[in-house]
């Protein structure tokens, strides 16, 4: 069994250098977190239809320490948070709705959202390593494969991702945590600015999910905007390999680095 990306101790999550960002080296990047509280959140007979993530500050390469709360206990409805906190500071939070899962017959309905990309056809794309820091969540914790011509310079994007190692300890992660490790990349896949002159950090992450992914790969469809006030957002339309799952956001703060 291949190294997790989380070991678990206790109720205390420590990460492994598979989670660890593209930036800051002590730093974990948000899709692994994110992933763990989505996975933390799961609820048996229910699905999570959205999840939103607030980034309290930058989550280290460091022992963290998961909390989860029920705030609504419904029948059809249920919602939940979780937190995640570093030497007693919380990190990271997250809230989730969720709803009760059902048989439904429905009609026949025309259904948009066939897939953009096929995934036969992406191209492995490694992401450019610095050699000090082999090992990293967007390096050894996922694969990446871009489709359409598309690829880590400047401008929208069509990425695959599927998370390649085990989450926490030897548990598989869930659909919802696949769909969560994945979406956090948006940002960074439809970038429109220079990483060297510009920081351009998102402070939050909402994934809305009308149904759960099948199967390992998820795909964004991803776009950026930033404005000179200093803001931006990136979206992206999220895909499996059967058709559309549901939409990611994520807030930017923009701000040239020198």
């Amino acid at each position: 069994m291949s190294e997790p990306i989380f070991r678990r101790e206790g109720d205390t999550y420590v990460p492994t250098p598979h989670a660890r960002g593209p930036g800051d080296p002590a730093q974990l990047h948000g899709g692994a977190p994110g992933a763990l509280l989505a996975q933390l959140l799961a609820t048996e007979g229910y699905l999570i239809a959205r999840l939103t993530f607030d980034f309290l500050g930058p989550v280290p390469l460091a022992p963290l320490r998961a909390t989860t709360e029920t705030t609504r206990a419904g029948r059809n409805l249920r919602m939940a948070r979780a937190q995640l906190c570093a030497d007693g500071e919380p990190v990271l939070q997250a809230g989730a709705v969720l709803l009760r899962r059902a048989s439904v017959e429905l009609p026949a309905l025309d259904r948009d959202g066939d897939v953009p990309a096929a995934l036969d056809e992406a191209v492995q794309s490694p992401f450019p390593s610095d050699g000090e820091h082999p090992e990293g969540f967007h390096l050894t914790g996922m694969e990446i494969r871009f489709s359409a011509g598309t690829d880590y310079g400047p401008g929208p994007a069509l990425a695959w991702f599927a998370l390649r190692r085990p989450l926490i300890d030897d548990e598989p992660p869930t659909p919802v945590a696949r769909a969560v490790a994945a979406a956090d990349f948006g940002n960074g896949v439809s970038r429109v600015l220079d990483f060297e002159e510009y920081l351009f950090v998102n402070t939050d992450l909402t994934v809305h999910l009308h149904r759960e992914p099948r199967g390992e790969w998820v795909l964004l469809d991803a776009h950026t905007r930033v404005e000179p006030h200093g803001s931006g957002l990136a979206r992206s339309a999220l895909y499996d390999e059967t058709g559309a799952l549901g939409l990611s956001a994520q807030s930017l703060f923009v701000a040239r680095r020198r």
